[in-house]
């Protein structure tokens, strides 16, 4: 393997100076497969796939905040489903609350301010897959103490919702978004929880965007561009900028079959050319992080150790990118979205 690269000394300068989001963590799968406690640090890799980060490595990467999923077995019933997210919300409470004061759960803006001002990561609540939901006795009502601040409609597989962009939509995708599924972003919206739309078909991505609530910003947390590479997990332009249009922001992920375009390059390079392709396609306050480290997802090499931030802020210095727009796609960008949906 070549040698990875050091960082600059302005790079890391700067992520210790700013504000870092990751809009889509995955460390929860790891804990329930193999009972990874994210209050310890890990050597970094369980094999190729997890260990990617734990709630010390990720504030020593200069990750200032996540938002934390819960990614629910889909094979599961219904009721099931249901259950298991209750049990793993407060799995991931009691994990916050053992971390000494090192983590603290957002809710909103002002959480994160108070929570900022205090030194501690925020911790944000998402759920992958609005399966889960299903069963809810009163929906998206039901989630305890609203500490829920996004749900990802459709994971890898259909569901009542809606079909999935992925291989196993089995025919699917071009099936409209579900009377069920327009139900359920009607009840997010009234929530004011981000409507997610990484891992849907373009057909009910569609939709979805029809029967958003305008006033409030979409989201997509954890994605590639089809502009850059053309994949079924990727955004064409035309819905990167339909979620920059209603104020949100796209973020983009590090699984490398995703972002690798042939004769392209197999290291942060590739992140930073979905990074600039959204720019170009929707502006620079379009753009955000969503690794999904942790997610049964290989990164390029030079990113499996969790390094993410410095090394992505690295690469846009060395790009020319100015202070303000590294700050704004850190974070800033979706700062500006979560005040909007939840002061």
């Amino acid at each position: 393997m070549a040698k990875i690269p050091p960082v600059s000394a302005a790079a890391i300068a700067l992520t210790e100076d700013i504000e870092v989001i990751d809009l889509h963590l995955d460390s929860m799968i790891p804990r329930r497969i193999f009972g990874y406690d994210l209050n310890q640090r890990h050597r970094s890799g369980l094999g190729l796939f997890f260990g990617h980060l734990d709630f010390p490595r990720a504030i020593d990467s200069g990750l200032t905040g996540a938002m934390w999923s819960i990614t629910t077995n889909p094979f599961r019933p219904a009721s099931a489903r249901w259950q298991a997210f209750l049990n793993n919300l407060q799995d991931l409470k009691g994990l916050v609350e053992g971390s000494e004061n090192r983590v603290q759960l957002v809710r909103n803006h002002s959480d994160w301010v108070r929570i900022r001002n205090e030194g501690s990561h925020g911790c944000m609540v998402a759920i992958q897959g609005g399966n889960a939901l299903q069963d809810a006795p009163q929906g998206v009502r039901s989630i305890p103490e609203d500490l829920v601040t996004r749900v990802t409609l459709v994971h890898l597989t259909n569901s009542v919702y809606g079909a999935t962009s992925s291989p196993l939509a089995l025919g699917r995708r071009a099936m409209p978004l579900s009377s069920v599924g327009k139900s359920l972003i009607e009840q997010l919206n009234d929530s004011r929880v981000f409507v997610d739309l990484a891992h849907i078909a373009e057909r009910p991505f569609w939709d979805a965007v029809e029967v958003h609530d305008k006033s409030q910003p979409l989201i997509v947390t954890h994605t590639g561009v089809k502009g850059v590479k053309p994949h079924w997990r990727n955004l064409s332009d035309e819905q990167i900028r339909a979620v920059a249009d209603t104020g949100g922001v796209v973020g983009v992920m590090l699984q490398k079959s995703f972002l690798q375009r042939a004769g392209g390059p197999k290291d942060v390079g590739m992140v930073i050319e979905h990074i600039e392709h959204i720019a170009k396609v929707a502006g620079v306050h379009s753009v955000a992080l969503g690794t999904d480290y942790d997610g049964a997802i290989v990164p390029p090499a030079d990113l499996r150790d969790g390094s993410a931030p410095v090394r992505i802020v690295d690469a846009l210095l060395r790009r020319g990118w100015s202070e303000g727009d590294i700050r704004n796609v850190m974070a800033l960008n979706f700062l500006r979205s979560f005040k909007e949906l939840r002061p």
